[in-house]
């Protein structure tokens, strides 16, 4: 097992229910602190999360946590896509402008690429730390008391000082803090998403030009967007588009797509769009995923504050925002910040603290993604005309040059004192 920095052993014990991104990377923020995490993933073997996916971002304030794992991101750098900025089009294939996201770099590194590939350079550190990640784990309950908090898991009791629910918008952990049972909506909204090699398209004279390296562009229309990139040199390729739904949400949110099905959503559309879905091998994966809504929770955390919400299961991101990978591994650098700061005595403490850094933080970046696809969704071509930035994605300093490591060491003190002070009240 390689040696990494940690700080000195803090003595709490931290169960994490689920391993994809949230999960995995709260486990490495715990050990990196000094705590006992451990993993449990429903999932059989790590290839069930691994072999699938399409496109995935880390802003700078989500990757440039990856900075503190040794050897994460310059891994992920290899595989990631190169580009650094995003081409612009209507839905009629005129282009409008380009959005360079060159300044950004004094802001941290941007990561985006396959979900899969990126999880498993993550994945190979944790287990590299010795994080302890157990597979085919059912949790069908929470529960806590005074002193600690456990999980039912296949059928037996587990305990921890404190327990994160990081299985995404499904969590069984969101009973524990609502105090009942609440069913996924359907947002209005659903995406049909596909990836595969480029060569499916290199000798198609209408969208050779795709692969030709790194690309990076989206086509705006009513009520739809359609976003097109390839990354290891045009190597791989993959599209996707946000499109009104009127599904309901049911037992799974997640179908095997048809081309047939997508192209009536852009019919009418510029002939490369057309072309692109077209294009798509048979054996490609394409996925029809129902964008799920939930009302925003009052509270991530338990009555006894000894359980927690990070990530999708806390605060589900529609795909517009860019934040929703990047809010998840913020929701674990806090966690396992404030669990060190408190110590193992005050560990309630600590996820009170948690809950209250990040919050509004959370809600306040929630928003940015409803407001892109209502900018894109409803543009005014007649203004964007005149000014084509006014369709560039928002991009604010203060959600992406942000760390939140150095916030939460900043700011828990003063947060704690309050939450003391409350407490003295009660």
């Amino acid at each position: 097992m390689a040696h990494f920095p940690r700080r000195p052993a803090s003595g709490i014990t931290v169960i994490i229910v689920g391993a994809g991104f949230a999960g995995i990377a709260a486990a490495i923020e715990c050990d990196r602190k000094g705590h006992t995490p451990l993993i449990l993933e429903k999932a059989a073997t790590v290839d069930e999360i691994t072999r699938f996916g399409d496109i995935i971002s880390f802003d700078p304030n989500g990757a440039r946590n990856f900075e503190r794992w040794p050897g994460v991101i310059e891994e992920m750098q290899k595989v990631a896509r190169q580009t650094t900025w995003l081409d612009l089009y209507s839905w009629k294939g005129e282009f409008v402008t380009r959005q360079s996201f060159e300044k950004e770099k004094s802001w941290g590194p941007r990561i985006n690429g396959h979900r899969g590939e990126l999880y498993s350079i993550i994945y190979k550190h944790a287990v590299e730390r010795g994080v302890e990640i157990r597979w085919g784990q059912r949790v069908t309950d929470y529960f806590e008391d005074g002193e600690r908090a456990g999980v039912v898991v296949n059928g037996e009791t587990m305990y921890a000082d404190v327990v994160i629910a990081a299985e995404g918008v499904r969590s069984r952990g969101r009973k524990i803090v609502l105090g009942f049972d609440d069913k996924p909506k359907s947002s209005g909204y659903a995406v049909y998403r596909s990836w595969f090699h480029g060569d499916a398209i290199k000798a198609n004279p209408m969208l050779k030009h795709l692969v030709d390296g790194d690309s990076h562009c989206g086509f705006i229309g009513p009520d739809l967007h359609f976003l097109v990139s390839s990354l290891k040199g045009g190597k791989e390729f993959n599209w996707v588009f946000t499109h009104k739904d009127d599904g309901n949400i049911e037992e799974s949110w997640q179908f095997p797509g048809r081309v047939e099905d997508c192209l009536k959503y852009v019919e009418g559309w510029a002939p490369i769009v057309q072309e692109i879905v077209r294009s798509t091998p048979k054996n490609a994966r394409l996925i029809d995923h129902k964008l799920v809504f939930r009302d925003p929770l009052p509270t991530f955390i338990s009555p006894k504050q000894r359980i927690a919400l990070i990530g999708d299961a806390a605060h589900p991101f529609l795909p517009t925002s860019i934040q929703g990978a990047s809010q998840s591994i913020e929701d674990g650098v806090v966690l396992a910040t404030c669990l060190e700061l408190a110590g193992k005595k005050n560990a309630t403490l600590a996820v009170q603290a948690y809950e209250k850094i990040r919050y509004e933080r959370v809600h306040q970046a929630q928003a940015t993604g409803v407001k892109t696809r209502e900018k894109w969704h409803k543009a005014n071509w007649d203004e964007i005309a005149k000014t084509p930035e006014a369709i560039h994605l928002t991009r604010e300093a203060w959600l992406l040059n942000f760390d939140a490591e150095k916030d939460c060491y900043e700011r828990y003190e003063e947060v704690a004192k309050k939450l003391q002070s409350e407490r003295a009240r009660l």
